[in-house]
């Protein structure tokens, strides 16, 4: 689309004003589980465990894991994790962890810190006024080697309300340019049919790795 240079290059800051008191309560977040409206959801995974790698997650929703290892076919055990509300759902083949907790309730001294981090949804779900809180969450689960992949999106806030929220180019910088180095890998178009419910006419899929300078 030729106007994707000019969706990219304005200057994005009024736009992110628009969303910036948005709130979503645990609640909603659970009641969209519950009804299954679910949008971000994708019923194709992302094939970390098959490929050797010890998987961690972090999901605040029980009904999400466990419809997680449904789908998968994978049977698994629960036990209660020291020292924070919520429980971790473990595969009985003990390389797939989730964590059925807020996300600023985990910290590195209950798993130690990370070589990689698949951020899809996640700060795009955080409220607006959270980010800063969860950007230094991610940071401190960073090992030094650690390449973080985040995905955001871009579209007209004015549209739609979120999640996803709105999160542009000046917004990654202000929350990692100072402790990583960011690229950004690949600007896809992703204007499918859940976008073009909410309302929108352009919705574009941003994909960055950020590395601990």
């Amino acid at each position: 689309m030729e106007s994707s240079s000019d969706t990219f290059g304005k200057d994005d800051s009024a736009d992110a004003k628009l969303q910036e008191s948005r709130v979503v309560t645990e609640e909603e977040w659970l009641q969209k589980w519950e009804t299954n409206n679910i949008g971000f959801h994708n019923e194709q995974g992302h094939p970390l465990a098959d490929m050797g790698h010890q998987v961690v997650g972090v999901e605040i929703s029980e009904s999400a894991l466990k419809d997680f290892f449904t789908e998968q076919k994978l049977s698994f055990s629960e036990e209660p994790i020291p020292g924070i509300p919520g429980k971790l759902l473990k595969s009985t083949t003990g390389n797939i962890s989730l964590y059925c907790c807020s996300i600023f309730d985990f910290t590195s001294t209950i798993t130690g810190k990370f070589d990689a981090i698949w951020d899809r949804g996640s700060l795009v779900a955080v409220n607006p006024c959270d980010r800063e809180r969860y950007s230094q969450l991610i940071l401190s689960l960073m090992d030094s080697r650690c390449h973080c992949l985040l995905a955001t999106c871009l579209y007209d806030p004015s549209k739609h309300k979120g999640p996803p929220f709105y999160v542009p180019d000046s917004e990654v910088k202000r929350l990692f340019g100072k402790s990583c180095d960011i690229t950004c890998l690949e600007k896809v178009d992703g204007l499918a049919e859940r976008p073009k419910k909410w309302g929108l006419d352009y919705f574009w899929e941003v994909l960055y790795m950020l590395v601990l300078k």
